[in-house]
């Protein structure tokens, strides 16, 4: 029986961190801790809510330095990269916090003679947050941050390839004042994770994770009344028409597709480009990845680190090897890459041309530093092929045509439309996804609605 976490470092290979697992007994003492506190806090003013989750913030950004490097040694992203994430991170939590007291307000009706009337939200109880170890930070505050504004009480379970980052959730809220037990994080197996969903004292759920991960916790709870926000798998496209502004989609669709890896839910998978600028878009595409530094991503200049394990890698290269084997011309000469080997986590880039939706590089999701770049010739063709997947998180479009790109964009079964940008959560809109890629939603004012539930007032003044 496995009684403890140990997280691999991709780095190189070494156990950076290990932890003792929950035990039943603290598991349970946790969820009590967590539903007796609770009431008092939902009833401290928002005020007071918003006052101690920004010292927490400011307390998170002030270890900025030493979060990056742990981000760096738990996953392997460039360390040169850690710093955008605490940056991000801040961002989120600030808009969330500053737009709470109008997304909690109590929603007014249409005045009626001898009655007040009028919609509260009121928290849901105690929400479990599963986080990924991809953005450790960042999709952890989508939920973490509202919900506790909200009046929930949190509990947290991180990644066991991220476990640090639940500590330093907990020590802002420590050094910040909030109440005891207001915020909790347990390390836990799948296992004991999903008995907490189907358990009495969860109220609600939210996850980030892989679509089989995500059915997973959807059965664990379906037993029980509650809500889920589950964000799972994409594999997002994007449209490079005409009229493009090539340097910067090719340069930003570059990152897009390579930043973290690859491994991000909403990074770039799939590119269709116009057939009047395809040949001048894959040149510049493949030339500006060949200049990537894959290496050490402790060494400040490199820019593509390993992947988060070994097997990761190899899945990404079994993928493109197949496509090369069914006619897709593979770009990118590994031999270039000096840390690319098979077995470890280090994978060079990769981009495929001459690529169809008969292959897997194209359909399913690769959660790495591969792209396949295919020609199109209309709009038309365009849309049917970025509709083609069982994926809608995000998608893009590369274009100085505002009104056809919002043409375009509302046949476009996503959560999130670009236009000349990517990769990249607005803390003001809406973070959905459709199809398999999961359901509910986090940040902007609508956000606080999956957290909480409304409790209708219909006093009759008048007797």
């Amino acid at each position: 029986m496995v009684d403890s976490l140990k997280c691999v470092s991709p780095v190189d290979g070494s156990i950076y961190v290990e932890r003792p697992l929950a035990k039943a007994g603290e598991i349970a003492a946790a969820l009590a801790k967590a539903q007796d506190v609770q009431a008092a806090w939902r009833s401290t003013p928002l005020a007071e809510r918003q006052a101690l989750l920004t010292k927490a913030v400011d307390a998170f950004v002030a270890k900025r330095d030493a979060i990056a490097e742990e981000i760096t040694w738990q996953m392997g992203r460039p360390i040169s990269q850690g710093p955008g994430e605490v940056a991000g991170f801040e961002e989120r939590a600030r808009h969330m916090i500053k737009i709470a007291p109008g997304a909690l307000a109590d929603l007014a009706v249409e005045p009626k003679d001898g009655f007040t009337r009028f919609i509260r939200r009121d928290p849901l109880g105690v929400v479990f947050v599963v986080a990924p170890w991809n953005f450790p930070y960042l999709t952890a505050v989508n939920s973490v941050i509202p919900a506790l504004l909200a009046g929930n009480a949190v509990i947290l379970k991180h990644s066991a390839q991220t476990p640090l980052c639940a500590e330093r959730f907990a020590e802002a809220f420590a050094t910040a004042g909030l109440p005891d037990g207001v915020f909790q994080f347990l390390h836990l197996g799948h296992e004991d994770a999903l008995k907490l969903i189907g358990s009495d004292g969860i109220d609600f759920v939210s996850f980030t994770g892989s679509v089989n991960a995500g059915r997973a916790v959807q059965t664990a709870g379906a037993k029980r009344f509650i809500g889920m926000g589950l964000e799972l798998g994409g594999k997002d496209p994007a449209y490079v028409r005409p009229d493009v502004k090539l340097e910067h989609a090719i340069e930003t669709l570059v990152d897009g597709a390579m930043f973290n890896s690859g491994q991000s839910c909403c990074g770039i998978e799939r590119i269709y480009v116009h057939s009047d600028v395809y040949d001048n878009f894959v040149e510049g595409y493949a030339e500006l990845v060949r200049g990537y530094r894959l290496g050490n991503p402790l060494e400040t200049e490199t820019n593509l680190g390993p992947m988060v394990k070994a097997s990761a890698a190899d899945f990404v290269r079994g993928q493109s090897a197949e496509a090369v084997a069914q006619g897709a011309q593979a770009l990118i000469d590994s031999s270039i890459f000096a840390m690319d080997q098979a077995g470890t986590p280090y994978l060079a880039p990769q981009v495929l041309c001459d690529v169809n939706h008969d292959m897997r590089v194209m359909t399913e999701e690769s959660f790495g530093p591969v792209v396949g770049l295919m020609k199109v010739a209309s709009d038309e063709e365009a849309i049917g092929l970025m509709n083609d997947s069982d994926f809608g998180l995000t998608a893009s479009i590369w274009t100085q045509d505002e009104e056809a790109a919002l043409e375009i964009g509302d046949r476009i079964e996503t959560g999130t439309w670009f236009m000349n940008r990517c990769d990249y959560l607005d803390p003001a809109l809406a973070w959905t996804g459709v199809k398999d890629s999961g359901r509910g939603c986090s940040l902007s004012q609508v956000g606080f609605e999956q957290l909480t539930r409304p409790k209708s007032f219909h006093l009759r003044t008048a007797v």
